[in-house]
């Protein structure tokens, strides 16, 4: 189900990302939710849920990296 604010998101999320990285994978995820809808072949046998999450974490990747500290910071 779509994320309505930071606070909603997984802990998993919430407790490693810092806010601007909250806010795109809240952004990501509840595209990827409102694309993934219908179960197609783009699918295969995930949900849409797993699917979301995926887009979700691929989309914070794009900006932010690991650090050698196991934070994540913005990439330069």
């Amino acid at each position: 189900m779509p994320y309505k604010n930071r606070d909603a998101l997984p802990d998993n999320v919430k407790h490693v990302l810092p806010p601007h990285a909250q806010d795109i994978y809240q952004k990501a995820f509840n595209s990827a939710w409102d694309q993934y809808k219908d179960k197609d072949e783009r699918r295969g046998d995930e949900s849409q849920e797993e699917v979301a999450h995926k887009v979700a974490w691929a989309a914070v990747k794009k900006e932010y990296e690991k650090g050698d500290d196991d934070k994540w910071h913005p990439k330069k």
